[in-house]
């Protein structure tokens, strides 16, 4: 590989057309400019300039290897300015998040991807343990669960709460105890009966007994079809307030009131002493204005 001090003392020389004057250019000496030429002559194993009393002009090689100097110096030059301007507007950015977070900010992602067509955003719906695993393997940049992320490699930040919803059909009065619940039926889903557990546990103690107990009426994993046989009065579930707020009939979900919240606190969570780009820095703005509603 061609020495770079070397061609750029060469390029200098040949742009300049002075040997003293290059040397003052690059804060040098005249032999010392002088040795550098030789010193690529030799690494090339041909003359590069031809000399005419204190007068010269580059060989045919000379040419060739001064193409190359200067080739470096635009390649060089170019590298420098992109490696100051971190652009938001380009390049990737993935997210892993539950279902129903999914669902809830994919609309925002398309609108900035609108605004800036260079900008590539992943988003990845997956359980909470694979949130974990994708930032520790950095196939994910950023990914919201609902815990402090216990591990010396990540970190992040609480941006909002996801309250669990007890979903009613629009046209059913709210059932007044757990005897009422069953009798509609329990649309169940991948993490229905976990719901079950913090939901009907916090609001029903006397009379839950356990998610195993309560009578499930149907079962579908596909998260924007889960509250679907609720509007038609086929029974209730129970859903994160993201779910329901993305849901397009969102207006004919009846969420009951209930004595005692369940709230899980939402963390975007990232890997720890790394610097996030500007372009993963404006996703996570995003995140954050819109969890900050839930």
């Amino acid at each position: 590989m061609l020495n770079a001090r070397w061609l750029e003392t060469f390029a200098t020389l040949c742009d300049i057309g002075h040997f003293t004057r290059a040397a003052q250019a690059l804060n040098m000496t005249q032999p010392g400019v002088s040795q550098q030429v030789r010193k690529l002559e030799a690494q090339v194993g041909q003359p590069l300039l031809s000399r005419d009393g204190k007068s010269f002009a580059p060989t045919p090689a000379g040419e060739t290897v001064l193409a190359l100097a200067r080739r470096r110096r635009t390649e060089e030059a170019d590298l420098r300015r992109r490696l100051q301007y971190d652009d938001p507007d380009h390049g990737d950015v993935c997210v892993a998040c539950s279902g129903s977070l999914a669902l809830l900010l994919y609309p925002r992602f398309m609108d900035l991807m609108e605004q800036a067509p260079g900008l590539s955003i992943r988003l990845e719906a997956m359980p909470q343990p694979r949130i974990i695993d994708g930032l520790l393997g950095g196939q994910c940049d950023m990914g919201i669960v609902d815990h402090s992320p216990a591990h010396m490699r990540l970190d992040g930040d609480i941006v909002g709460q996801d309250e669990l919803c007890l979903i009613l059909p629009e046209q059913v009065s709210p059932p007044q105890d757990l005897a009422g619940l069953d009798a509609l039926g329990f649309i169940a889903h991948p993490d229905g009966f976990a719901y079950a557990e913090e939901v009907l546990g916090a609001n029903f103690p006397e009379s839950f007994q356990g998610a195993e107990h309560i009578r499930a009426r149907s079962f579908i994993n596909q998260i924007g079809q889960i509250p679907a046989p609720v509007l038609r009065g086929l029974g209730y579930t129970i859903l994160p307030r993201s779910g329901v707020q993305a849901h397009p009939q969102r207006h004919r979900l009846q969420v009951m009131v209930l004595p005692v919240p369940v709230r899980h606190a939402l963390w975007l969570t990232y890997r720890r002493n790394r610097q996030l780009p500007a372009r993963a820095r404006r996703v996570r703005d995003v995140i954050a204005q819109v969890l900050a509603k839930l």
